[in-house]
């Protein structure tokens, strides 16, 4: 094992074990090594940037609103569509190219941006809901989360409203008791800024 891997193994523990200890997932258990690799990383994310035996070189930055961030030696480096580990080889290649022989470089996201999503109509706390893209949450989940259905609410018609890459909004209509009874193997994973609105049964 190089001395790049065993850190980045290291570093992986300490902050999945962190952040079990603030907030387990529905299952109780932490994000794999390989999950939190593959993670997009986002606009307001904190990084730790460390590379081996270069103590002057270590920061903590967080991620600017245009996807950059701005480490020694190289400048702006953007992280557009990066996942923690493309960001991590595309920083080890830039210290590479110039200025470092073989530099081992670890990145790792220290704190995550805060994202939400908003669950309105009949249920029991609606409002934002705090969205953990690193583990993931589910249309059910998010309703948990904001206090479950009311017993007016319609489960047959909920709406979902969704932006898509190109900026448009669109709204899905959602049968959440196809999802509760198992009939459907959709559970509708979100995404951060989705808005759910869960509508009043006709009597």
């Amino acid at each position: 094992m190089s001395p790049r891997d065993y850190i980045r193994l290291l570093l992986s523990f300490v902050v999945l074990g962190s952040c079990l200890a603030q907030e387990p997932n529905s299952e109780g258990k932490a994000p794999s090594a390989d999950k939190v690799s593959d993670y997009l990383l986002q606009p307001s994310d904190l990084l730790r940037v460390q590379v081996f035996q270069e103590e002057d070189l270590t920061r903590e930055v967080r991620i600017s609103q245009e996807f950059t961030i701005t480490l020694p030696l190289i400048g702006t480096v953007d992280l557009k569509g990066k996942t923690l580990r493309q960001a991590e080889d595309l920083v080890t290649s830039l210290y590479n190219k110039d200025f470092l022989v073989n530099p081992q470089v670890t990145l790792v996201v220290t704190q995550y941006a805060k994202r939400t999503v908003d669950v309105q109509g009949q249920v029991g706390n609606p409002g934002a809901i705090e969205f953990p893209q690193e583990k993931g949450l589910s249309l059910l989940q998010a309703i948990t989360r904001a206090g479950g259905f009311t017993r007016l609410a319609d489960k047959k018609r909920l709406m979902l409203t969704r932006r898509l890459p190109d900026g448009s909004a669109k709204t899905f209509t959602i049968n959440a008791t196809e999802i509760i009874d198992g009939t459907t193997q959709d559970s509708w994973e979100l995404q951060k800024d989705d808005s759910i609105f869960v509508p009043e049964r006709i009597l």
